[in-house]
């Protein structure tokens, strides 16, 4: 952990500030991302399905004359696809692609709130026994007597690693 002096008085150190999360679950597990990245959060509503993308491209929707593509995050981790309920939302959110600011959908079961944890509270992804692949983990956040799965978005949804795997999806149904 980092100190620097207080802003206010200019002597004594102050810890950094905790960062803020968007909480949300996939089944029973919670996942968070740095809210930083959070433009909003959507109803799930009509969706147009994209011919020859991969499992985990559910389709794009219009986003006031914008089209957003949406990830299904439970297929995107390799699992099944995501069963829609009532609870059910889009994450919209700001990634990168090829220095370009560019705004993707997350599909998630609920979203949850947005929690505060400190740096000193967030451990190394584990070396073992997660459903997610580890370079999508950015940490585990210890929150009360449970661990929140704090999401890498520039690792979890690389547009470049998820467009070379619609290419690869438009090759095979072309074979």
């Amino acid at each position: 952990m980092t100190t620097q002096k207080s802003p206010a008085t200019g002597r004594g150190p102050v810890a950094d500030a905790p960062a803020q999360y968007l909480t949300f679950t996939l089944g029973e597990e919670v996942f968070a991302m740095d809210i930083r990245t959070v433009r909003e959060i959507i109803q799930y509503g009509p969706m147009t399905t994209v011919p020859l993308m991969p499992a985990f491209v559910r389709g794009v929707i219009n986003l006031r004359g914008a089209v957003v593509p949406v990830i299904d995050l439970q297929a995107r981790f390799g699992r099944a696809a995501a069963h829609v309920g009532k609870k059910t939302c889009i994450v919209i959110f700001d990634a990168m692609r090829e220095g370009e600011r560019v705004e993707l959908g997350l599909l998630v079961d609920a979203v949850s709130e947005v929690i505060e944890i400190a740096a000193d509270q967030i451990e190394p992804p584990p070396n073992f026994g997660s459903a997610v692949r580890r370079d999508f983990i950015k940490g585990m956040g210890k929150v009360a007597s449970r661990f929140v799965i704090i999401l890498e978005p520039d690792k979890a949804f690389d547009v470049e690693e998820m467009a070379e795997l619609c290419e690869v999806a438009q090759d095979e149904s072309a074979a």
